[in-house]
C-alpha cells in the first residue's frame, strides 16, 4: 500500500511541474489574435457571442479587473487549467485501477502532448474546455465504478458550466448516453439521477439559448458559413493522421486505451467510456470539425492506456517496456513541445521544425507565411496599431473628432480596443463576428480610417478614397502583411443603413 504522504506527492508532482513550465513561457510571441477578441468580449458582458457562450467574457473581465489585461495576467488561469486537467488524467487512471505508475503515466501524457500544451499556452476557452471535459470523463467513471447515482448531479453542474463555455461540450454528453447505451448499465436512464443531471445542465444553459433566439441565432450561421467557406475538409484518414499529430508523442499510450476499454475484460466496467470516445470520434468527422475540437477528448484514453502499461506484468520485459513508454512520452514530449509553444526565436524555430519534419496540420484555408497560424498570429498587432494611430493623426483636427476606425476582423479590432486609448484612438469598428452586433459604437461615416479591404468596394462606397499608408510586418499572417491603410470620407449611404451588409459571420 502507498504511503498517504508520498501518493499525495506524486499525485501534485507533474502537476506542479506542468504549472511551472507554463509559467515560465508565458510570453510567447506576443498576444493571440484571439485573446485581443476574448479581451473584448469581456468589455462587452452579454450572454452570448457570435461565435461562443459567454464563459469566455465572464472570465476576461474577471482577469482585466484584478489582474490587468497584460500577456501573464491573462495567461495565468490557463496554465492553472493545464495543471488541474493533468492533476485530474491522474485521477482518471486511479479510477481505473492505476495506481503510482498509472498516475504518473497518464500525468505525463496529459502535460506534454503538443496539443495540449499549445491550447494551454494561451487565454481562450479551449483551456477551460479541456479541463472540463477531463472531470467529465472522471466523474463518469466514478460512477461506473461505484453506480453513486448522485454523481450525475454533478456531472450536470459541470456540463452545464462546460456548455457556457463551449458548445461542443454538447459531444461529451451525447457519447456518454451513447455509451451507456451500448455497452451500460443501462439501469441509469430507469433512474431519476441521469435525467435530474441533464436538466440541472440545459437548465444552467438555458440564458445562452434564450440569447441565441433573441439575436437570430447567430452562432448557426457562423458555423454554416465557417464550414463551408474556411476550415479545412479532412477526409477520416486525414483528420485521424492530424490526431497523431497533435499527440504524436502519446500515440501509443491512447491507441491501447482506447483498445482496452473496448475489448479488455478487465475494463469491462468502463466499456461505456471506450464507446464514448469512438461516438465523440464520428461525431467530429460528420461535422466536418477542426482538428482541435477532438483533443479534450484524450484525457479518458490517456488514463486508460497508462493503467495498460501498468498492468503488463512484474517481468523484466514489462519493466523495461514501461520504462520505454516513459521516456518516449518525456524525450517526443520535450522535442515537440517548440512546436506548440512559442519558446524559440523565430528563425530558429522555422530551422528546428524543418529538421523534425513536422508541420502541424492545416486547419484552415487562409494563405501561410513561414509559420504556423498558431504562432503568426502572434505577430504584428502593436505595429499594426501604430500604424492606423499614425494616419489617424495625421488628419486635420476637425476630421479626427469625427473619424472612426474600421477594420476586417476581430483580431484587428481586439487590438485597436486594447492598444489604441494609449495612442489615442477611438474605439475600433468592425462587420466580424461580435464586432458586428456591438454596432458602428457612434461611427457616422464621415471620416473612416479603414485597415484593409477591397478598393474597388471602398472606391463604391465613399465619395473619395485616400490610400494613407501600407502595413508591413514579419511573420504575421499573410493576408495582413500588406494591407493598405485608407481614409475614407462621406460614405453614399448613411453607415445605420450600411450596417447590415457588413456583417460576416465565419
Amino acid at each position: 500500500m502507498e504511503h498517504k504522504h508520498s501518493g499525495v506527492f506524486v499525485a501534485w508532482l507533474v502537476p506542479a511541474l506542468t504549472l511551472l513550465f507554463h509559467l515560465a513561457t508565458w510570453q510567447g510571441y506576443g498576444y493571440f489574435r484571439d485573446e485581443l477578441y476574448y479581451l473584448a468580449n469581456g468589455r462587452h458582458l452579454a450572454f452570448g457571442y457570435v461565435d461562443h457562450p459567454p464563459l469566455i467574457g465572464l472570465i476576461a473581465a474577471l482577469v482585466m479587473n484584478t489582474l490587468g489585461s497584460s500577456l501573464f495576467a491573462i495567461r495565468l488561469l490557463p496554465a492553472v487549467a493545464a495543471a488541474v486537467t493533468v492533476y485530474v488524467s491522474g485521477r482518471l487512471a486511479r479510477e481505473m485501477g492505476g495506481t503510482t505508475f498509472g498516475v504518473v503515466a497518464a500525468q505525463l501524457s496529459a502535460a506534454l502532448v503538443p496539443a495540449f500544451i499549445a491550447l494551454f499556452g494561451f487565454f481562450s476557452m479551449n483551456a477551460f474546455d479541456i479541463l472540463l471535459w477531463a472531470i467529465l470523463w472522471w466523474m463518469a467513471a466514478r460512477y461506473l465504478r461505484t453506480r453513486d447515482e448522485r454523481l450525475w448531479l454533478a456531472f450536470g453542474i459541470v456540463a452545464g458550466v462546460g456548455l457556457q463555455n463551449k458548445i461542443s461540450v454538447l459531444f461529451a454528453g451525447f457519447g456518454i448516453v451513447v455509451g451507456l447505451l451500448a455497452a451500460g448499465p443501462r439501469e441509469a436512464f430507469r433512474r431519476r439521477w441521469l435525467w435530474a443531471g441533464g436538466g440541472i445542465a440545459a437548465l444552467i444553459f438555458l440564458p445562452h439559448l434564450l440569447w441565441q433566439a433573441a439575436n437570430g441565432w447567430p452562432t448557426i450561421e457562423f458555423i454554416r458559413n465557417a464550414t463551408a467557406t474556411k476550415n479545412v475538409a479532412l477526409s477520416p484518414l486525414g483528420y485521424l493522421t492530424a490526431q497523431a499529430i497533435d499527440t504524436l508523442p502519446t500515440v501509443l499510450v491512447w491507441v491501447a486505451g482506447l483498445a482496452a476499454l473496448l475489448v479488455a475484460p478487465s475494463f469491462k466496467p468502463f466499456r461505456a467510456l471506450g464507446w464514448a470516445w469512438l461516438t465523440v470520434l464520428a461525431v467530429m468527422l460528420a461535422t466536418n470539425s477542426k482538428p482541435y475540437y477532438l483533443v479534450p477528448s484524450f484525457t479518458v484514453l490517456f488514463a486508460a492506456g497508462a493503467v495498460v502499461l501498468e498492468r503488463l506484468g512484474p517481468s523484466a520485459a514489462a519493466r523495461v517496456a514501461r520504462a520505454g513508454a516513459l521516456a518516449v512520452i518525456v524525450a517526443l514530449g520535450v522535442a515537440t513541445a517548440p512546436l506548440a509553444k512559442a519558446m524559440l526565436p523565430e528563425d530558429t524555430l522555422v530551422a528546428y521544425s524543418s529538421a523534425l519534419g513536422i508541420q502541424p496540420p492545416r486547419e484552415e484555408r487562409h494563405e501561410m507565411g513561414r509559420l504556423p497560424q498558431h504562432f503568426a498570429d502572434q505577430h504584428g498587432w502593436p505595429e499594426m496599431v501604430a500604424s492606423i494611430a499614425a494616419v489617424y493623426h495625421r488628419l486635420p483636427a476637425a476630421e479626427r473628432e469625427r473619424a472612426c476606425i474600421f477594420v476586417q476582423n476581430y483580431g484587428e479590432a481586439g487590438a485597436v480596443d486594447l492598444f489604441g486609448p494609449a495612442l489615442g484612438l477611438p474605439p475600433a469598428i468592425s462587420g466580424h463576428n461580435s464586432y458586428h452586433l456591438w454596432g458602428p459604437r457612434g461611427c457616422t461615416g464621415d471620416i473612416v480610417v479603414v485597415f484593409g479591404g477591397d478598393e474597388q468596394e471602398m472606391r463604391g462606397a465613399f465619395q473619395s478614397l485616400e490610400h494613407a499608408a501600407t502595413f508591413t510586418c514579419t511573420d504575421c499572417m499573410p493576408y495582413e502583411n500588406g494591407a493598405r491603410i485608407w481614409i475614407g470620407r462621406g460614405l453614399h449611404l448613411p453607415l445605420a443603413e450600411l450596417w447590415p451588409r457588413l456583417k460576416e459571420f465565419n
